[in-house]
Parts: C-alpha cells; structure tokens; sequence
C-alpha cells in the first residue's frame, strides 16, 4: 500500500497487526493543533498544494518544539530525518474512520536512535510553496531531541 503523507510517499507492506487509534497513545498539543489547520488543494489532478493559516505563518523561521512518534523514512537504528506523527508506528493510524494524521518532516543537526518512545524535538519551523507530492510541507529543520 502507498500511502502519501507530508510530500512522501510512504510504502506500507500487508501488515497482518490489528492496529487501533488509541486515544491515550495520540499526542495532543496547541502546537499539534497549529499543524493541524494546514489543509490542501488539488490542481490538475497531480499536484497538491499546502494552504497555510496566518496562525501557522507566525511561527516560520522561528523555533517551534513537538512532541511525537518517530516514523523512520530511511533504514538503521539512528535516524536524522524522519517523520514526526501524532500517533505511534506500531498502530495502523493508516485505517479507521481518523484518517492519516498530521506529520512534520524533521531533518536533525545530530542523528538519534530510534525509539517507539514519544520524542520532543525543537528545530526551525518551515513552510513549502512547492507541490507537497514532491517536498515535504511542514519541515522542522536543524532540529535536536530534547
């Protein structure tokens, strides 16, 4: 299954887990609400644009901290760039009536192990105008876990 999130296109084997949201794995914060109030427009059937709210825009190229669930986008243990989720890997957040949830694309100054553990990560907030089927939109760039 290719599932697009954030600019990525994500390929999901067949998975035999039974996963479920469980609301108190989700991360919930006003910062994940910010996140949360970019949506996106279709153009010519191909090409998908983020819309971002003046509330959003506040925050670009300023330091901006979430708290989350790693999902790897590159093989190994200790991982600089990766997708920051709402929701934990080992649950199909892919299924049920929720959809998929927000992601961040984090890109990390010093590569860290990978835990299924929720992580803080403080970087620069970003904002694409490119087509979020190419480029991630959300970026936390020069990011640390704290």
């Amino acid at each position: 299954m290719a599932i697009l999130t954030a600019g990525l296109i994500l390929i999901m084997p067949a998975l035999s887990i039974k996963g479920q949201q469980h609301l108190n794995d989700q991360v919930m914060s006003r910062n994940w609400n910010i996140i949360g109030s970019v949506s996106f427009k279709m153009v010519n059937d191909n090409e998908m644009y983020a819309v971002y709210t003046n509330e959003i825009k506040r925050y670009v190229n300023k330091p901006f901290e979430l708290e989350g669930y790693m999902i790897p986008i590159q093989e190994g243990m200790k991982q600089s760039k990766f997708m920051l989720s709402t929701l934990p890997i080992n649950q199909c957040f892919y299924c049920g009536k929720n959809g998929i949830p927000a992601m961040v694309y984090v890109e990390l100054s010093t590569p860290t192990k990978f835990t299924y553990n929720t992580v803080k990560v403080k970087g620069i907030l970003k904002l694409s105008l490119s087509d979020a089927m190419e480029h991630p939109p959300i970026v936390l760039s020069n990011g640390s876990v704290r």
